[in-house]
């Protein structure tokens, strides 16, 4: 039996009580977080922006973010309520500047074309239809507008011991990507001008990204969306 949603929420709102101490928090997220912010502000610069960070946790990239560009307006997405009310504090500190959702990463619950940015960032592997949610990243991003995506980097041998080996002995039947296969996924998609770029360190990470069509015609989702301006909840 494959990863689930079940699987995902279950793991996560218990990982939610101890997600801030996390080792990994030192290890990958703070040097994943880096590279986010650095390629945002070399594209956008210091102008105002909208990203959407899917699998967004207690928001702790969020909070990142806005200290580094403070006119990034942000939204936050997670599938896990747990996680989203571990980071309450943070949201009421950072309250009109980045908004956090319960929601799907299969059906994320905006129009299209919402965000000149979609990242995500250490989640991937853990979404059951990876082929879907790189589908939704690419029909929320507005024309032109990046995605940003980072998981883990299993190709060589270390990091298939990291994330093949132990992080799937511990949470189960996750999938980390190759990178052939990320890049498929995205071209799959329909995105373009597509490059990677791997970091290497304690817990190496690959960075995929690309470029949404400057005019496409993106299907309408079969679900209920809203405008990104507004509060939003999950389909």
């Amino acid at each position: 039996m494959g990863y689930d949603k079940r699987q995902a929420t279950e793991e996560f709102t218990r990982w939610s009580r101890s997600y801030d101490r996390s080792i990994l928090q030192l290890l990958l997220f703070r040097p994943s977080h880096r590279v986010l912010i650095r390629r945002i502000r070399e594209h956008y610069g210091a102008r105002p922006i909208r990203v959407l960070d899917i699998g967004c946790g207690t928001g702790v990239f969020a909070e990142r973010l806005r200290a580094e560009l403070p006119a990034a307006t942000v939204w936050g997405v997670d599938l896990v309520a747990g996680m989203l009310a571990r980071g309450a504090v943070r949201w009421q500190a950072l309250a009109g500047h980045v908004q956090p959702v319960q929601g799907d990463s299969e059906r994320l619950p905006f129009a299209p074309g919402s965000f000149d940015v979609v990242t995500c960032a250490n989640s991937f592997h853990h979404y059951p239809r990876q082929d879907k949610a790189v589908c939704e990243m690419r029909r929320v991003l507005k024309p032109g507008g990046r995605l940003m995506l980072i998981d883990g980097y299993r190709d060589a041998p270390y990091g298939w011991f990291i994330y093949d080996v132990c992080v799937a002995g511990i949470e189960g039947d996750v999938h980390h990507c190759s990178r052939k296969r990320m890049r498929s996924l995205f071209a799959a998609a329909g995105l373009e001008s597509i490059t990677q770029r791997v970091f290497r360190g304690p817990a190496p990470f690959l960075l995929t990204e690309a470029v949404a069509p400057k005019v496409s015609a993106i299907p309408e989702p079969h679900f209920a969306v809203v405008e990104a301006g507004k509060r939003a909840r999950a389909g």
